[in-house]
């Protein structure tokens, strides 16, 4: 039975594990079931002193180890630490192995260390003795970067003389936010910022002197510039300032192209009939009808009555952008190639209704025509009926299209005179609030 026992003993003590692993022993099992007591410390947190530096902590990246050839009899490294005057946060640790030409160097001012840091860095010490655990913030709440430099050479990242950061321009710091805005803004900041560029560009000297030297080999028309000027500026049809006759002075082909003339014949087709009635036009053509009969010559009449008719174009037109418009000017069918240039030059493509620049060209339009059908010498009180104006704008239309207005008995007289002269233009200068 004792021997069966201990045979039986045998075999469980070697039985292997199912897994290879050996059985524990009874040393094992006890040590596994120690717990170490929990150790009570006092924690004290030292804060910053003026007069002394905390604990500086550093690494090699490049893999230097300065514990490595640690000799008993000498030490083989040498270490510095350089604080600021005026700033005393800024530290520089200096690494110096004895026998080599290399220091390892580490700022809390540049390189790494100006990265953004969002934690706090501290140093624990904890005595097994006292059980008491010591919380130190490190320097400059940095780790210092031990970068290898040749000793004797000079590197940009050294701390300036002053140390004071020098404050930026108002162009710089506009420099800044411009590139800012174009990196992280909206669109619409964006396309902003790209439009004050431009308008600096533009004003740049030295984008002035270059645009300065480019324009003294280009040979400029005066005339044509002035005349370019006035029609922008004044918001008058084309014209010639160097005319010698009325004629000349407003081209009648560049109011009136060539391809429109055909299909302005309506009203010349209307006097070739018995008994025609013009009640349908405005009253500036009814009363001139009688005079336009007794035109011999059919090709001075068919012209006339074209211009007439295109006069009728403008009004009806103009009419029909507006608020008060009147059933006779809706169902007025303009011809489609004068309705696509009238809407060119007048309206917009986003509006319905007229602007007033654009009213006022196209009132300008029908007075120099008005001056062609009565020979350069009109009256201006049937005219300002249609364009239901008052007699005083239309006057001043008339003398920003440089005519000269004249009295015969009661009756006022349009005129114009040649060669071409404006009046000023007078700048309106807003009132500055008190």
């Amino acid at each position: 039975m004792d021997s069966d026992t201990e045979d039986t003993k045998s075999q469980v003590e070697n039985t292997e594990h199912p897994l290879g692993l050996e059985p524990l022993t009874k040393k094992a099992k006890k040590k596994k079931k120690r717990e170490r007591p929990p150790v009570q410390a006092k924690v004290r947190v030292l804060n910053d002193h003026p007069e002394k530096i905390p604990p500086i902590v550093g690494y090699f990246p490049s893999g230097f180890d300065p514990q490595k050839n640690l000799d008993n009899d000498s030490e083989s490294t040498n270490i510095k630490v350089y604080r600021n005057k005026k700033m005393p946060k800024r530290l520089q640790l200096v690494v110096s192995p004895n026998g080599s030409s290399v220091d390892f160097v580490g700022t809390s001012y540049s390189g790494e260390a100006t990265a953004g840091q969002k934690c706090m860095y501290a140093l624990g010490v904890f005595d097994k003795e006292t059980h008491s655990l010591k919380v130190v913030p490190i320097a400059a709440n940095k780790i210092f970067r031990l970068d290898p430099k040749v000793r004797g050479l000079e590197y940009s990242d050294k701390e300036p003389e002053n140390s004071t950061p020098a404050e930026l321009t108002a162009k710089e710091r506009a420099d800044k936010a411009r590139e800012a805005t174009l990196l992280w803004g909206t669109k619409s900041s964006i396309r902003k910022a790209k439009k004050i560029q431009a308008l600096r560009q533009e004003g740049d000297p030295e984008s002035q002197k270059e645009l300065d030297l480019k324009l003294k080999n280009v040979l400029v028309n005066k005339q044509a510039l002035e005349s370019t000027e006035a029609h922008i500026s004044r918001n008058i049809p084309p014209h010639d300032v160097s005319a010698t006759t009325p004629e000349k002075a407003y081209p009648l082909e560049k109011i009136i192209p060539n391809v429109e003339w055909d299909y302005l014949q309506d009203i010349y087709n209307l006097l070739q009939q018995d008994g025609a009635d013009f009640n349908g036009y405005p009253t500036f053509i009814c009363n001139r009808i009688e005079r336009l009969e007794k035109i011999k010559d059919e090709s001075e009449k068919r012209k006339v009555c074209c211009i007439f008719s295109y006069i009728n174009h403008l009004l009806k037109f103009k009419e029909q952008h507006t608020v008060d418009c009147s059933p006779s000017a809706k169902a007025h069918k303009i011809p489609s190639i004068v309705r696509h240039r009238f809407s060119l030059m007048f309206s917009l493509p986003d509006s319905k209704w007229l602007p007033i620049e654009k009213i006022n060209l196209l009132i300008c339009y029908i007075l120099v025509l008005t001056l062609f059908s009565d020979e350069f010498r009109t009256s201006y009180v049937d005219i300002a009926k249609d364009l239901k104006l008052s007699l005083l704008p239309v006057r001043q239309h008339y003398e920003s299209l440089g005519c000269k207005i004249v009295r015969d008995g009661r009756l006022y007289y349009a005129t114009l005179p040649v060669p071409l002269h404006f009046p000023e233009l007078k700048q309106k200068y807003k009132r500055k609030r008190t």
